[in-house]
């Protein structure tokens, strides 16, 4: 039973790690025609390396976050998966099953959501200090 629900969700994870991998292609073809880099040195080097080291520390807390909240989400959805074992008729299991189902592809949606959000600001926030050396 819990055999094709494992295998849809790898399968919906599969599909999602492709579609995040073909748009970083996309968004990386992107940069050819971009702005070109502009080397800073001095004080405004060491400002731009403050900015950039408080950027990923932000990312990094904001990354931490989000595989807690996934985590959560996964630890509820297994139990959810044993409580559908004990259901005591075929209608409780359809009905548990499907909410299982409902819930775990919401979450699904979700945490991709969060990671291309994030990695769509990630990539705003470098690319406003690789061009201009500050904010």
């Amino acid at each position: 039973m819990f055999d094709s629900v494992f295998e849809n969700l790898r399968k919906a994870t599969d599909m999602t790690i492709q579609t995040q991998r073909d748009l970083f292609k996309r968004w990386v073809a992107l940069w050819e025609g971009g702005p070109a880099f502009q080397p800073v040195m001095g004080e405004k080097a060491q400002k731009v390396q403050k900015q950039w080291a408080e950027t990923v520390t932000e990312a990094m807390k904001r990354q931490r976050e989000a595989l807690e909240a996934q985590f959560n989400a996964g630890l509820k959805s297994l139990e959810a998966a044993f409580a559908v074992a004990g259901a005591k008729d075929v209608e409780e299991v359809r009905a548990k099953t499907v909410e299982l189902w409902e819930k775990s592809f919401d979450c699904l949606r979700k945490a991709f959501e969060a990671q291309a959000s994030e990695f769509q600001t990630a990539v705003a926030r470098w690319t406003e200090l690789a061009t201009t050396g500050a904010p």
